[in-house]
């Protein structure tokens, strides 16, 4: 699945302003149930489920949080890049300033794992991080996100 399949122009965020973790998940939440038309406290809770099986943070200023949800019938990305960087319990131990957070229906099942793989190389390019940590507005990011992933994974 392309990123531009799962963003859109309104689920990109310039510049987040969060204190923590905790924030952070309830901001992505808030969010993202205007995207879908569920609750709040309905992703917040799948969310915060997810961080307690292990952080989703994966190193180099980059978390990539994500729940499945029975209720959805698509999937759905939200990226933002923070303000400030806030501390994540990354596996570095590094403070996260870029966050793709991916919501993907209960049976997606190998479809999730790849998009979550795509989503994971697209970070891991120090390149591409460059440009979007120099990128302060949400219709710059999204040119960037969107343009740059129609390249081969």
């Amino acid at each position: 699945m392309e990123i531009a399949e799962l963003i859109t122009p309104q689920s990109v965020i310039a510049r987040l302003h969060v204190q923590n973790k905790r924030q952070l998940v309830a901001e992505l939440a808030k969010r993202a149930s205007v995207l879908t038309g569920l609750p709040e406290r309905t992703i917040a809770e799948v969310l915060a489920e997810r961080e307690r099986a292990g952080s989703t943070g994966i190193g180099s200023g980059i978390a990539i949080p994500h729940g499945k949800l029975p209720e959805l019938s698509r999937f759905y990305g939200i990226f933002a890049r923070l303000e400030r960087p806030i501390a994540f319990e990354a596996i570095d131990e590094e403070p996260v300033d870029l966050v793709f957070m991916l919501l993907t229906p209960q049976d997606a099942g190998a479809e999730h794992l790849k998009t979550l793989a795509r989503v994971s190389r697209l970070l891991r390019d120090r390149t591409i991080c460059d440009k979007l940590r120099g990128c302060d507005r949400a219709e710059g990011l999204y040119v960037l996100l969107t343009d740059l992933t129609g390249q081969p994974p």
